[in-house]
């Protein structure tokens, strides 16, 4: 349930706080004070999309937030416990839309994705303005909102995961086809493994094949390199003769200054990692040799490793990996036909599972859809339209094929009047009969709809009278098992309310500005009374307005 609306900066709002009870909460004010802005708040909190127009003249960003209760509404409990966005038993929208056209997003102070704001606001409130009415009109919606009715989301759950599976196992038996002839392919495949199998693909191998190539082609170089260094390291004139020499000197003049035997040590370690040095040049000097064809075989292993990645598409280094993925490829076609005939006898009992819940879920729709007419069809009567008749057709999906919604779709019908035979509301229903018939709708349904928060925009368009008293009468009793807001500018709704706000809108500091007020019981007739009689509010106007308050 909503507990508090906050607005900043909002269109022609500068600030404006309010609170909600349960029941029913009226909004009125004269035309263009700006009662709407309430619902569009409460939109851009739901997700809407962001608008620099949204935001006050002269101000550099709009601020809204909305506090909600989760006590009546487990579903968001769950869904901001999965998202680790829980917050207690309350909940906090906050968005803030900038003048340069962006904007954010928090639930309970963490920013979230603007997707996150919409999907956890669908669980919490439920907007139903022109763009709400006009969505009735698509087929899908209609379909969706009679299986919310179903009380049945186990059926609905298994006709779509059934549909699910045939078509993931359809695909599998496709790509199983699309191979083309398995034992061509298994040929194919043998062929490829043989041709790389008679190469060492090792990435190790190819590293030491490079390498010992490397030292093939720069053998003489090597060679000259270790003969020079050994030279110049070893024998009389080298420099580990000097280096004895030199050593031979120090110790003889240690004992008069002990800080050469501190040098001479070091040199000692000096000549042992020339002799190791010396030693291990050797040893490479031994390894080398001047051999033109072992030169010549090396360069024949590589190129044809270079041949076999570039008929391959593949990087040498990765020649062992795709190697391996076809040695897997053909242990899958090894049983390929078994796995044929074991994917059509899948595929045949999952579409057999599905026809079985699919004509479950059609006899589920055609006995709520039949109830849900009767229950509209005596609702839209008492909002005048007398004799109007709702009804729900059901149409075959032209594709066989496993769906997962089912195998047909539902289709809104209505007759607006008596006599008249009832044809798709998409082609018939004005905006005033739409808003009414998606009132009847929501009344019907209302012990099947989760969300505990309704906001009705101006549902009330285009009726009067004793139409109006009835729409108002409606609101009152869905507002019994749910928190419903109601922006209206007919005084018999307003009457309806056990709550009421009013907008008015004045100009203050040469900028026009619109305030939001609770009214007590007196502002309530004031208020009502002008609704009734304009702006010059009678006594026999406030006299209505008490009586119509008295009626509820």
């Amino acid at each position: 349930m909503l507990l508090r609306l906050s607005i900043r900066d909002f269109a022609v709002v500068a600030h404006a706080e309010l609170d909600f009870g349960a029941g029913m909460t009226v909004i009125s004010g004269e035309t263009g004070a700006g009662k709407s802005l309430l619902v569009d708040a409460l939109g851009f909190l739901s997700g809407a999309r962001a608008d620099a127009g949204a935001v006050r003249f002269g101000a550099q960003r709009a601020e809204l937030s909305a506090e909600f209760s989760l006590a009546d509404c487990p579903q968001a409990a769950l869904w901001l416990r999965a998202a680790e966005l829980d917050d207690g038993e309350a909940c906090l929208l906050r968005r803030v839309l900038h003048a340069d056209g962006g904007s954010r997003a928090w639930i309970n102070g963490r920013p979230v994705a603007l997707s996150q704001l919409a999907e956890l606001a669908e669980l919490l409130v439920e907007l139903h303005g022109q763009h709400a009415q006009q969505a009735l009109l698509e087929r899908p919606r209609q379909t969706a909102l009679l299986d919310a009715c179903l009380r049945q989301p186990e059926l609905l759950d298994n006709t779509r995961d059934a549909a699910l599976r045939w078509k993931a196992l359809h695909a599998e038996r496709r790509g199983l086809l699309a191979r083309g002839d398995v034992a061509e392919r298994q040929r194919w495949l043998q062929f490829q493994l043989e041709e790389l199998d008679a190469q060492p693909l090792a990435p190790g191998v190819l590293a030491e094949l490079d390498a010992s190539h490397r030292r093939h082609t720069h053998a003489a170089a090597l060679i000259a390199v270790c003969d020079d260094t050994v030279d110049a390291l070893a024998g009389d004139a080298a420099i580990g003769s000097r280096l004895q020499r030199l050593r031979a000197g120090l110790q003889r003049e240690s004992a008069h200054d002990a800080r050469l035997g501190e040098v001479d040590t070091l040199l000692d370690s000096a000549s042992i990692q020339l002799d190791e040095a010396v030693s291990q040049l050797q040893r490479i000097r031994d390894d080398l040799d001047l051999d033109p064809d072992a030169l010549a075989s090396l360069e024949r292993q590589l190129t044809r490793m270079q041949d076999l990645a570039r008929k391959h598409r593949v990087a040498p280094e990765q020649l062992q990996a795709h190697r391996d993925a076809l040695a897997v490829e053909l242990d899958s076609l090894a049983d390929a036909d078994d796995k044929l005939r074991r994917l059509d006898a899948d595929i045949a009992a999952a579409h057999a599972a599905w026809t079985q819940l699919a004509s479950r879920l059609r006899d589920a729709r055609c006995e709520t859809g039949a109830t849900l007419s009767s229950s509209v069809s005596a609702l839209i009567a008492q909002l005048g339209m007398e004799g109007g008749v709702f009804e729900i057709q059901f149409e075959r999906n032209p594709d066989a094929q496993p769906d997962p919604n089912g195998s047909e779709r539902a289709e809104f019908l209505v007759s607006a009047n008596p006599g008249q035979p009832p044809r798709p509301l998409r082609k018939i229903a004005s905006g005033g009969e739409l808003s009414r018939i998606s009132l009847a709708i929501e009344v019907a349904a209302q012990d099947q709809d989760a969300v505990p928060t309704m906001v009705f925009d101006e549902v009330d368009a285009g009726i009067g009278g004793a139409v109006a008293a009835a729409v108002g009468h409606k609101l009152r009793a869905l507002g019994q098992g749910r928190q419903v807001l109601c922006v209206t500018h007919q005084p018999q709704v307003a009457a309806a309310g056990h709550a009421h706000y009013r907008v008015r809108k004045a100009a203050q500091d040469g900028v026009t500005q619109s305030a939001v007020a609770a009214l007590d019981t007196a502002g309530r007739v004031e208020e009502i009374a002008r609704m009734l009689g304009g702006s010059d509010v009678s006594d026999e106007a406030r006299s209505a307005a008490r009586r119509l308050l008295d009626a509820h």
